[in-house]
């Protein structure tokens, strides 16, 4: 089975369709969403709609903060400039879809994977895998072999061996790596709408379940036209430039 694991979109439409179309030629067989769909972008109603949509068709998706926050705002730390996006962003939503984001896990599992949007030993409490320690915490507290978790934004991937050595490193855009069973493994897709690693391509990645073969992948999109649509929307400006610079 080809999964097709996408996280981080961040109410960015332009980049969400470049994704979707690019995976649809990739002949995935299931959708994986790692949460925060909404906030930063101009198209939270877009984006969740197709969220749900895909959900309905059989996708995995789970609630990441951003989407908690849209409820929940008093448990969350966040920085003034996401109060005034997020605030804006409750404006826009029906509350049939408050009520589908309060519907969505923190955690979901599919055969030898399982799927977190910040990370596994404490998924309520949003904390970032900025580092092999955390990542090592979350491999360990999983019973399978496979974790992917969003959050961070930039794409990576850890591994954890039996004797308990680990490591990382960040991957080359569409070349298959093939994921020893030997070893645990945790991967980052990296953002769909909000890149942040210097490159402002969309990211997301594949991932093989028989062959075990994870393919990470940078899709360009008109992030221009998504900056405009922020901008247009009467967001705060910086929230654009980040689409334009991957930063």
């Amino acid at each position: 089975m080809k999964l097709a694991v996408l996280s981080d979109l961040h109410a960015n439409r332009q980049a969400t369709e470049a994704v979707w179309e690019h995976a649809r030629q990739q002949a995935c067989d299931q959708t994986v969403l790692l949460g925060d769909y909404v906030d930063y972008g101009a198209d939270p109603v877009w984006v969740l709609d197709f969220v749900q949509a895909r959900v309905k068709e059989g996708a995995i998706a789970i609630k990441g903060n951003h989407d908690d926050a849209v409820r929940h705002e008093g448990a969350h730390n966040m920085a003034g400039h996401v109060q005034e996006s997020l605030a804006w962003t409750r404006q826009q939503l029906s509350a049939s879809h408050v009520a589908f984001i309060e519907s969505l896990p923190l955690v979901a599992e599919l055969e030898d994977c399982q799927f977190a949007h910040a990370n596994l030993h404490a998924p309520s409490q949003w904390g970032y895998l900025d580092g092999r320690m955390e990542a090592v915490r979350s491999m360990q507290v999983s019973q399978h072999p496979f974790v992917f978790c969003g959050h961070m934004h930039q794409p990576c991937l850890y591994h954890l061996s039996s004797a308990g050595k680990s490591g990382d490193f960040s991957p080359v855009d569409g070349t298959p790596i093939t994921l020893s069973p030997m070893r645990r493994w945790l991967a980052i897709p990296g953002s769909v709408g909000q890149p942040r690693d210097g490159n402002p391509a969309a990211c997301y990645l594949i991932f093989d379940t028989v062959s075990h073969n994870i393919t990470f992948h940078r899709v360009p999109y008109d992030h221009e036209a998504a900056a405009q649509r922020i901008i247009d929307a009467g967001l705060p400006r910086h929230l654009a430039d980040r689409l334009r610079d991957g930063r």
